[in-house]
């Protein structure tokens, strides 16, 4: 009787994509002095040896308790604060430079109070087309139809063009917000407590609309909250902060 031979194929697990962003080591303190100017001055740490990757079209939360780091994280990936460590970002280490962060960056940040990062003065057009005009990207017709596309994709109509900031409601404010990020094309939105200040409803809408953005975009999100209902319901992984390091990283 004849021997039958039977092969077995193993095939590869599928390689881990490329992190968008990797963290390596990061720290920072900042200086305060106890009496005022005349005072010693004392270090403070705030970020302890923090290490995080997060991968391309990933939705990471970011929470903790106040103080321990949350936002000077984000202020250190976009560039604004000093730190020591490193900070790779598509592939390239960042410059520690500590300047403001560009308005046409593969990286933009939405604030928690829509209001406050919005010039009252100007027309929501002329919001969302000043990155394009600080990077004279475009005819006027170009950035015209940018707008009204970005309008679009963040759930407004065209009119809202025309419209001050005052005209808008809590929700609007920040879907502006969102646009005004998204107008330069980024690869990577940080969110910092971006529906703390909304309603029920209206909260639920932008967390909504980010996940409509990641499948649309292939964004990356990196989502900082206390709420954890929000964290849950958005994000694929949430790290835990607690006194400047990253005690944990969850599925969820």
């Amino acid at each position: 009787m004849a021997t039958r031979i039977r092969f077995v194929v193993f095939s590869p697990e599928p390689a881990m994509a490329e992190p968008i962003i990797s963290i390596r080591g990061l720290s920072n303190t900042y200086v305060s002095r106890s009496f005022g100017l005349l005072g010693k001055k004392e270090i403070k740490p705030v970020l302890n040896n923090v290490n995080l990757d997060i991968a391309p079209g990933e939705i990471v939360g970011l929470t903790g308790e106040t103080g321990c780091g949350k936002t000077t994280l984000a202020r250190c990936i976009l560039g604004l604060v000093h730190y020591e460590g490193e900070i790779i970002i598509e592939g390239r280490r960042q410059q520690n430079s500590g300047k403001s962060n560009p308005p046409y960056g593969p990286v933009q940040m939405i604030f928690q109070d829509p209001g406050a990062s919005l010039n009252p003065a100007i027309k929501i057009g002329r919001l969302l087309e000043e990155p394009l005009v600080i990077n004279r990207t475009g005819t006027a017709r170009q950035r015209s139809l940018k707008v009204a596309e970005t309008l679009a994709r963040v759930g407004l109509d065209p009119s809202y063009k025309t419209r001050r900031v005052h005209e808008l409601s809590g929700g609007q404010k920040q879907r502006i917000c969102i646009g005004r990020a998204l107008i330069g094309d980024p690869k990577i939105l940080i969110a910092d407590e971006a529906v703390s200040s909304l309603d029920v409803s209206a909260g639920a809408q932008i967390l909504n609309l980010f996940r409509e953005l990641r499948e649309c975009l292939a964004l990356t999100v990196l989502f900082i909250s206390h709420n954890a209902d929000s964290v849950e319901y958005l994000c694929d992984r949430v790290a835990v902060m607690q006194n400047g390091r990253i005690s944990k990283t969850l599925e969820l």
